[in-house]
């Protein structure tokens, strides 16, 4: 295994099938990023989401995707561009892994790609153990998906970080305010259809334990962009708190754990959740109205 991934696993105890394959998930991830910082991608983009989350603020729950988001519209941006590079930053740490561009039916502003490389080969680069593979069909996949928007809400507040694994490198991610607006707008407005996004509630707790506040304006901008409310709306604090416990009202709270049980160690800590628990905790919030 190369030397740089062997210290990158060797934060990691996995215990399970799933476990080990989210630790290589995690890694792959982090190659992602560095690939994209050494190819530019953060002079004109900046990293949000869970697992901006989870790396650089400690949020204690697996996270998919990648999210990133211009810092200022471009329709011309093509994330395909980057996909050769990335694909080389893997090979040369000895993984095979694919980079393909997801093509849409529907075109719009984000844009998306996969990292995919066979279940069964990458469980063997990582943990060199045959009998950790042999339930493991031979077409079966891991992947990552990353995706950019490319057409961003405004207001939004950044900052640079460093990371020394794989390489030092760095990117340019959300401030702790902006990515908590990001989270209630998912909280507010995610169309959650039959199947409750508890990830969000679970990062919005996440949020609150942290005291973060929440960027006002880029919320807004955000609420604009999804119809919710429109430019002449006066967002206050209080109408945020009305429109989440008004959200929390609605949930189905077992549906909602059903979700993130997969993501996080502790089954126990998704036991107080409830309409009460959630309204009473949203009293905490606070705005950076900056």
């Amino acid at each position: 295994m190369n030397e740089a991934i062997t210290r990158m696993m060797s934060f990691y105890n996995p215990e399970t099938d799933q476990e080990r394959k989210n630790a290589i998930k995690e890694v792959v991830q982090e190659i992602i990023l560095c690939g994209l910082s050494r190819g530019g991608f953060f002079e004109r983009a900046a990293f949000y989401g869970g697992t901006a989350l989870r790396i650089f603020y400690g949020l204690d729950r697996f996270s998919e995707d990648l999210d990133f988001s211009l810092k200022d519209s471009d329709t011309e941006f093509q994330l395909s561009s980057y996909l050769p590079a990335l694909q080389k930053e893997a090979a040369s740490y000895g993984l095979e892994l694919r980079m393909e561009n997801k093509d849409k039916v529907i075109q719009g502003a984000v844009q998306s790609a996969f990292a995919k490389g066979n279940t069964k080969e990458l469980m063997l680069s990582f943990f060199p153990d045959r009998t950790l593979t042999q339930s493991i069909g031979s077409g079966e996949l891991i992947k990552v998906k990353f995706e950019v928007d490319t057409n961003p809400p405004g207001f939004a507040g950044f900052e640079r970080r460093y990371r020394l694994l794989p390489i030092p490198y760095q990117i340019t991610l959300y401030d702790l305010s902006s990515l908590f607006s990001g989270k209630i707008h998912a909280v507010i407005c995610r169309g959650w259809k039959n199947r409750v996004k508890g990830r969000d509630l679970y990062d919005y707790v996440f949020y609150l334990s942290k005291g973060a506040k929440f960027n006002l304006k880029h919320l807004k901008a955000r609420l604009v962009q999804s119809e919710v409310c429109n430019e002449d709306t006066d967002l206050t604090l209080d109408l945020v708190k009305q429109k989440l416990i008004s959200r929390f009202e609605s949930i189905d709270f077992n549906s909602a754990k059903d979700d993130v049980l997969p993501f996080v160690r502790d089954p126990a800590i998704l036991d107080l959740w409830s309409t009460d628990f959630f309204t009473q905790i949203t009293d905490l919030i606070k705005a950076d109205d900056r």
